[in-house]
């Protein structure tokens, strides 16, 4: 995975493939900031047409740009309304950093802590009305869903 916004940000930054370099999107309300590092799976292509999105588990925050090995662990399925009132599938992918050594345990969403996914799920939802859309979760899949979107938006890239 390639990240775009650090854990603890309250920046968030896109890769801009049309200059090569990140750009700043926008700055969260005070109080507000990322809880884990975000980012994208290069050479892929979601059903939102964008790279798949995935949510990285890592000891300390990294950095846009760093490239880091990813252990699949599972997905959040969701849809997101766009301000034109569209829905769209927009998935987000969690994972682990291969390097990874607070959470080297965790490689099902079974062995996240109680109540994670609902405050990941509940940040999004805020960021997403922050923009004027909506954020809504449709069901949580296990590792091999995640390796699957992954194949198949793979292939879509192709």
């Amino acid at each position: 995975m390639v990240i775009e916004t650090p854990k603890g940000s309250p920046n968030k930054y896109a890769y801009a493939e049309a200059f090569g370099t990140f750009q700043f999107k926008t700055v969260l309300p005070e109080g507000m900031s990322f809880p884990y590092d975000f980012g994208f799976i290069p050479s892929t292509k979601g059903a939102d047409g964008d790279p798949l999105d995935i949510l990285l588990l890592l000891d300390a925050p990294a950095f846009p740009g760093c490239l880091l090995q990813v252990r699949l662990v599972g997905v959040i399925e969701a849809e997101q309304r766009e301000r034109d009132g569209a829905w769209e599938r927009n998935d987000r992918l969690i994972g682990v950093a291969v390097k990874a050594r607070t959470h080297a345990h965790i490689h099902a969403l079974s062995d996240l802590r109680p109540g994670m996914l609902d405050e990941v799920e509940a940040f999004f939802a805020q960021y997403n009305q922050l923009s004027g859309r909506e954020f809504k979760q449709i069901k949580r899949g296990d590792s091999q869903d995640a390796r699957a979107l992954v194949q198949q938006a793979a292939d879509a890239f192709a």
